[in-house]
């Protein structure tokens, strides 16, 4: 295996660890409604009563998800005296890890540059990757 697959497979592996939360919070279905309605507002941020009555979601509801997102760098908040205003904010938040991410494991598939064994990845090694099985079956 070259140093560049295993460069390339290192930053892989950190970047599913960085963005392991932020995967988790926007794969709920209710979160990713509260992210379309985020989407769709204004810029300056949404209060947690008007999303809960566009999503059909009570308010503790929509402060429970709001808080997961938030926690995972997915969502921001700016406060207005006494009030919450949430908003998708690409530069605050972690969606450019995210992307970049999505990038990587793109450019990876697309350019071919990993050595493939036929079995698994010879990169990996069961610490860098546990979930990984030495099963002759994968579609790697």
């Amino acid at each position: 295996m070259d140093k560049e697959c295993q460069k390339r497979i290192a930053h892989i592996t950190s970047g599913f660890h960085t963005c392991k939360t932020a995967f988790t919070a926007i794969g709920d279905e209710t979160r990713q409604v509260i992210l379309l309605i985020l989407i769709q507002s204004e810029r300056s941020g949404i209060r947690v009563n008007e999303i809960a009555e566009r999503a059909h979601l009570t308010r503790p509801s929509v402060s429970h998800h709001l808080q997961i997102l938030k926690e995972a760098g997915i969502v921001d908040m700016r406060k207005e005296g006494t009030k919450n205003y949430y908003y998708i904010s690409a530069d605050n938040t972690q969606w450019k890890q995210v992307k970049q991410l999505i990038d990587l494991i793109y450019d990876s598939v697309i350019h071919n540059l990993c050595c493939y064994s036929g079995k698994v990845l010879e990169c990996f090694t069961h610490n860098e990757a546990p979930w990984l099985t030495a099963r002759g079956d994968l579609p790697i």
